[in-house]
């Protein structure tokens, strides 16, 4: 009789190429008995539908095994989903695979549940097992290697895990197989190796594979990029931990562009770039920057605390690379955004506030901060204890998100007091909206980035505003968990809350011992009209009286400002010109911006700001210095 299987992938982006469902089926195929006797069917899903929607269309499918991909971001809703399939269909068969669940069959397969088994590494090998004891009349589960389940009696058993797969060849390509064919998708994982050399202990990366990295065949990459191109897929994420490790990256790379030259996809990309290869990095990001692919490169630093990479396990990443790296791009004037988590062992308050503050100095382009999630099969994991870690649960129902907000080094208070910090960083230095001031005072000895940023909060925290509840209502709630969070505060401050920021900008600075300096001032006015638009609109004057400039013109893209003489210098120390002046012309760009949105809300709107401040150098106005006379 046939067994009729369904592998389920609950994604966060809408019509996802389910490469792990066609992985785990396309290695179970080559043994004829299962391609025979097995039918299989692939059900993705964006998170975004409605929950009972999802478990109404698996029991239609009436499948006798459903295998789901578990994850940090869906495994609240896979719980339940589980929950309802186990009471509508007892007899099926319940498979749980991913980062979140691997190691971890007692805290997901419920009592008195024994037909619920979870894979505690890489997939194929064990779900291949599983499959042929369910074509058995009396299935024998310990037969099953890398696997949890339990018993009639309710106790757990775990089976000894498979040897990793050194030849990943041995599990055929999906796409070249055909499996993706006929259905639409406008994203997709791409795949090149497996492993990660680096042992950093925040993340389950290598939890399933280790640390030595296997290789794809070069020629079945290639051939999956061409699909990916052929078949129109518009987004891809490479899913390698060091893009640009090998020298073949590069190559692979150029094969990318060539292959989006010839039939228009992929039109974007996203990457996790090589530690230690900042010559490469650069090459790759180059190639894809100019093919149109890329436009801004991550650089995946965390922390510039050497306590903090000695307890992460992070030492041998050389802090060399990301300047190396970053002076390349901005050489290149190709987008850059640096990652940080806040707050890893060893890093307090202080610590933190001082490493944003240096990456201020060497002008990194966006810093962007992740919150610290402790995740399963990670060395922090295991270490929480002795690492005085506490976690809150992210309300998010569909995630199983548990955010730090303690350890060793900062207590819960400091914990919020560095998210706020990092929300002021955003708005005031990402999004630009003192930069130049910040920038000023910092090279001008009046007051240091870290005191800026930290004056600022206190600020914000004690107004009362959209703009400064939407913080506090975040960081008291741990929805700083979503990534989003970075989109709707751009969109507050560069357009919906526009001269609301403005005017909260110039109260907090008139509150400020260097009011006085009459470069700060005028730094502040430049803030106001330098400050980038993130859709594609007309430009405004600012929401408040400038104080030292004088607007001479504000039309369509354009921002006219005289200074005093005596400021004259001013644009060329901000790095506005090169030679004095006393006029400057502020041109804004239109290209590559969405339209205002205005039937959107600011969740719909999150998504794409989120990816714009990361562009940032697409969003920056040009400066030119203009003459009296001109003006």
């Amino acid at each position: 009789m046939t067994k009729h299987v369904t592998f389920v992938e609950l994604s966060v982006y809408d019509n996802t190429v389910p490469l792990v469902s066609g992985y785990l089926q396309a290695y179970a195929m080559q043994d004829p008995v299962i391609a025979a006797s097995v039918d299989f069917r692939f059900y993705s899903r964006s998170l975004r539908q409605d929950p009972e929607q999802i478990l109404a269309e698996l029991l239609d499918l009436d499948s006798d095994v459903y295998a789901f991909s578990c994850y940090i971001w869906n495994t609240g809703l896979i719980r339940r989903l589980l929950a309802g399939l186990l009471a509508e269909r007892p007899d099926a068969w319940f498979l749980l695979g991913g980062a979140q669940v691997m190691n971890h069959g007692a805290d997901y397969i419920p009592a008195g549940a024994n037909n619920v088994v979870v894979c505690n590494g890489e997939g194929e090998q064990p779900c291949y097992e599983f499959l042929r004891q369910m074509l058995v009349d009396e299935p024998d589960l310990a037969e099953v290697s890398g696997v949890t389940f339990r018993t009639g009696h309710g106790e757990l058993v775990t089976t000894d895990k498979p040897p990793r797969l050194r030849t990943l060849d041995d599990v055929p390509s999906p796409f070249a197989a055909g499996l993706f064919d006929g259905q639409d998708y406008t994203f997709t994982v791409l795949e090149t190796n497996r492993g990660c050399p680096f042992h950093c202990g925040f993340c389950f990366w290598g939890a399933a594979t280790n640390s030595k990295v296997y290789k794809f065949d070069e020629d079945r990459v290639r051939g999956d990029i061409r699909w990916i191109a052929e078949h129109g897929v518009a987004s891809v994420f490479i899913a390698d931990a060091n893009w640009g490790l090998s020298p073949r990256d590069v190559e692979l790379s150029k094969h990318i562009v060539s292959c989006q030259e010839e039939f228009g996809f992929p039109t974007s990309m996203v990457l996790a770039a090589a530690k230690n290869r900042p010559e490469r990095v650069a090459e790759i990001t180059e190639i894809l920057v100019r093919g149109g692919l890329v436009t801004s490169q991550p650089i995946s630093l965390q922390t510039v605390n050497t306590d903090t990479l000695r307890l992460i396990d992070r030492e041998n990443i050389r802090e060399a690379t990301y300047t190396e790296l970053q002076r390349s791009l901005n050489e290149k004037r190709i987008s850059s955004f640096i990652e940080m988590i806040w707050p890893l062992p060893g890093e307090t308050l202080e610590t933190f506030k001082a490493g944003i503050a240096r990456l201020c100095r060497l002008e990194a382009d966006t810093l962007t901060v992740y919150p610290q999630l402790l995740l399963h099969n990670t060395a922090l994991y295991e270490q929480r204890e002795t690492m005085g870690i506490e976690v809150e649960r992210a309300p998010d129902p569909v995630a199983e998100a548990d955010v730090v907000v303690a350890t060793r080094w900062v207590d819960r208070a400091e914990c919020e007091q560095g998210t706020w910090f990092y929300y002021l960083v955003q708005s005031l230095y990402n999004a630009r909206g003192a930069y130049h001031l910040a920038g000023y005072l910092d090279r001008s000895g009046l007051q240091s980035y870290e005191d800026f940023f930290t004056a600022a909060t206190s600020f914000w925290q004690r107004a009362d505003n959209e703009l400064c509840r939407f913080v506090a209502d975040s960081v008291a709630t741990a929805d700083n968990y979503d990534l989003l969070n970075i989109g709707k505060a751009a969109h507050l401050v560069l357009h919906s809350h526009r001269h609301a920021f403005d005017a909260l900008l110039l109260d907090f600075a008139r509150s400020q011992p260097w009011w006085s300096d009459a470069g700060a001032r005028c730094a502040t006015d430049l803030d106001l009209v330098a400050r980038p638009y993130i859709y594609r609109e007309p430009v405004q004057a600012p929401g408040v009286e400038l104080t030292e400039a004088r607007l001479l013109e504000v039309e369509d893209t354009r921002i006219v400002v005289s200074l005093p003489e005596a400021l004259a210098q001013l644009p060329v120390d901000l790095r506005l010109v090169s030679e004095p002046t006393t006029g400057l012309c502020f041109e804004h760009p239109r290209d590559g911006k969405m339209p205002v949105p205005r039937h959107h809300t600011i969740e719909q709107n999150a998504s794409y700001c989120h990816v714009m401040i990361q562009r940032l150098r697409t969003l920056l106005p040009t400066c030119q210095p203009m003459g009296l006379s001109t003006l």
